[in-house]
């Protein structure tokens, strides 16, 4: 189970980052000479928080510092965080003054009032866990973005697909843009149960197997996204624009409906044209023998 620990060390990892990427000059500050570290100081952060440098020093290490949301405030004023950074600090900071709290883990439901909407809506839907796993589709999602029947449960997962994508990465100009906001997206999730074993799995596994994955988690971004855009490339229609929206379903922390929307324009007919495409699919497509990786549309593929 989590515990205070694994928030603390959280938190302060969180902290060293926005540290770390806070420069004197962002602040109006003169970096002064022979300035050997990029980002700001300990003793200067300390200083600016009105803190001692053994207590900031001693938080950005974990050691047994449950700081009152005073000093947050002020940590969080000499960073210049924004509104999201901010309630995610104060939440890993608020856990760590519960020594003895237990998360009570439930397990990602799809509401059955959510189940029978999908099918009946025109446009593509999906329903992602906490940590972007794809628990629920309709037939349009598994057209455009690749069909999830088509992975072991395990494999169903919009980051892991991601970084599965070589050639995503190789042609898509957003691709990092995208990768940040997903990360972002399980940063959050990850820091209202660090020791919850999907994230864990996610995490780790990502971890070993990708540089890039280690470089982008090591940023410590954290998002609250709730619309984006993408391109989507298709096989049979070209690449789509597309918006989606994020829509909570119930639960807390709880799973999202993904609704995506097509740009006004060429996007509306493509749409259509896959639509025609997906009505020889079941509403939610039964689990199939994968096929080969190489002939597999990347789950939640686009730029």
């Amino acid at each position: 189970m989590a515990t205070d620990q694994s928030y603390a060390r959280e938190l302060g990892d969180f902290l060293r980052s926005r540290r770390q990427r806070t420069t004197p000059e962002d602040l109006g500050l003169e970096p002064g000479p022979r300035r050997k570290v990029a980002g700001l100081r300990r003793e200067e952060l300390a200083l600016l928080a009105g803190l001692s440098t053994d207590y900031y020093q001693r938080l950005e290490q974990g050691r047994n510092v449950r700081p009152s949301d005073a000093v947050l405030d002020s940590i969080a004023n000499a960073l210049a965080l924004d509104e999201i950074e901010r309630r995610h600090m104060l939440m890993l900071a608020r856990a760590t003054r519960q020594p003895d709290a237990r998360v009570r883990r439930r397990p990602d439901r799809v509401p059955a009032s959510t189940r029978r909407l999908l099918p009946l809506m025109g446009v593509p839907a999906v329903v992602l866990g906490r940590h972007l796993d794809v628990l629920a589709w309709n037939a349009l999602a598994a057209e455009l973005l690749g069909d999830p029947a088509s992975y072991p449960p395990e494999r169903r997962n919009f980051l892991v697909a991601l970084f599965d994508d070589e050639s995503g990465r190789l042609h898509c100009a957003n691709w990092e843009l995208i990768a940040l906001e997903y990360i972002g997206m399980l940063r959050a999730a990850v820091a209202a149960d660090p020791g919850h074993p999907r994230a864990v799995a996610v995490v780790g596994e990502l971890s070993i197997r990708s540089a890039e994955f280690r470089r982008l988690w090591a940023r410590h971004d954290v998002r609250e996204s709730v619309h984006g855009a993408k391109v989507i490339h298709h096989p049979r229609v070209g690449d789509i624009a597309m918006e989606w929206d994020a829509y909570p379903l119930p639960g807390n922390p709880g799973p999202v409906m993904l609704v995506f929307t097509p740009h006004p324009g060429p996007a509306a007919d493509q749409l259509s044209l896959l639509g025609s495409l997906a009505e020889t699919r079941p509403a939610e497509t039964r689990p199939v023998e994968a096929r080969p990786a190489e002939t597999r549309p990347a789950v939640g593929q686009g730029c």
